[in-house]
């Protein structure tokens, strides 16, 4: 199993290029199910879990072709996916597929839409909290779908189509909002999803939904409305840049000084998160190429953050935040307000000597001068890169393990670190 050997103290100086978002990539992915004509996604990430969606997609039946590189095309520009699910030749999705990857299940929205009956797996993916799927089948059943759960699947059907209706969500749900938003675009009528959620990834999905022909208006607000059509055709779209990806890197940078362009990056998709890293001390410069990160000579700051949907801080930064303000000067507070379970990454930080204790939904991070390298397991996709990041600045070597949690969210870690003058290598084996 591939290792990741750090050696930490190194300032990263240079340029990190942003790819695309895999939070927006997968349901774009998804949505190809809609067609039957040719959905071309570009700048679509290289991740373990695009290729994993790529082989439940083909299980389906739906051709993919990556396309190769182009003249003038530079290295970390993402693949462009052509997507053809002209012929749905199964609409199970099943156990051994899904249990893989928890964005997987989203497919049942448009099968169901499209062949009127699908059978899902329920889902496995990343162990923090339960996360249920009883809001995503809430939805579905309000546009009319008749849903049982036998062995394990979600067997949903509609035999006469899906029918427009009000959907309001009891909490903010991504995965929730996704799937009404597929499910609806091909229901009979007008569907209105109120308390939706706001992310950026949403409004990507509805903007490409909306070139194949969806009629949505209000993606980004928490009232969405759909107005379905008869059918949706085909269209090109670009994937948005991964706002956690860039405030991933952005904390990279505020933890060992430096300065860095963040080249592609979007600030507007993540501010609360460029504003707590300017409270802490580093200096965020937007600009024409994406963001610049520095910080020179200062300390970090401790600040205090509450996890939020968006716009709010995302809990998808809450583990790198936490590795950050290890070593601020004083104490730092975090509530994670999101899912339950997702400190594990507190008792690997640990290891490095870092100085955390649990509250509640809560974690008190009382910072220290200095890490030390130690040997670390990463726990989830998101929690594992605040070992790197705590590695970066830690004294002498770090070996993080499990790190095919990294390959699932981050694509060319460590090729875009040590571009920038990081002592980090991948160990195979």
């Amino acid at each position: 199993m591939d290792r990741i050997r750090i050696v930490g103290g190194n300032k990263l100086n240079g340029t990190i290029p942003i790819s695309g978002a895999k939070n927006a990539a997968l349901p774009l992915m998804i949505a190809a199910l809609l067609t039957d004509e040719t959905l071309i996604l570009d700048n679509v990430p290289r991740l373990a879990d695009v290729a994993q969606l790529q082989r439940i997609l083909g299980n389906h039946g739906v051709d993919i072709m990556a396309a190769g590189k182009r003249p003038g095309d530079h290295e970390y520009q993402g693949q462009t996916l052509h997507i053809s699910a002209a012929n749905i030749i199964d609409t199970t999705a099943p156990y051994d597929l899904v249990s893989k990857m928890r964005a997987s299940f989203w497919v049942i929205a448009p099968l169901i839409a499209r062949m009127k009956e699908a059978r899902v797996s329920l889902p496995g993916g990343c162990a923090i909290g339960t996360r249920p799927v009883d809001l995503l089948i809430m939805a579905l059943e309000k546009l009319g779908a008749d849903i049982v759960i036998d062995g394990g699947y979600v067997v949903a059907k509609a035999p006469k189509g899906l029918t427009g209706a009000e959907i309001e969500f009891p909490k903010v749900t991504v995965s929730g909002t996704h799937v009404a938003l597929m499910a609806a675009t091909l229901a009979d009528g007008t569907t209105v999803i109120t308390n939706a959620a706001c992310e950026p990834e949403i409004v990507d999905v509805a903007d490409c939904l909306n070139k194949m022909g969806a009629k949505i208006s209000g993606a980004g607000t928490t009232r969405i409305v759909i107005e379905g059509v008869k059918k949706l055709g085909a269209a090109r779209h670009t994937v948005l840049p991964d706002r956690i990806e860039t405030g991933t890197y952005a904390m990279a940078v505020a933890m060992t000084g430096g300065d860095v362009q963040l080249a592609g990056a979007r600030p507007e998709l993540l501010q609360s998160a460029l504003d707590v890293l300017t409270e802490a001390g580093t200096t965020i410069t937007p600009n024409n190429e994406g963001i610049r990160v520095t910080r020179n000579g200062a300390g970090i700051n401790p600040v205090k953050v509450a996890t939020a949907p968006f716009p709010g801080f995302p809990t998808d930064l809450q583990a790198q935040l936490m590795a950050l303000m290890a070593c601020a000067k004083g104490a730092s507070h975090i509530t994670e307000t999101i899912f339950e379970n997702r400190f594990m990454h507190v008792q690997e930080l640990a290891r490095f000597g870092a100085r955390i204790s649990l509250d509640g939904e809560t974690a008190i991070i009382d910072g220290i001068p200095k890490l030390k390298g130690a040997p670390v397991m990463a726990t989830d996709l998101r929690a594992s890169v605040s070992l790197v990041i705590a590695a970066l600045a830690a004294e002498g070597e770090t070996m993080v393990n499990r790190i095919y949690h990294l390959d699932r969210g981050f694509e060319r870690l460590e090729e875009k670190l040590s571009a920038c003058g990081a002592t980090i290598e991948r160990i195979s084996g």
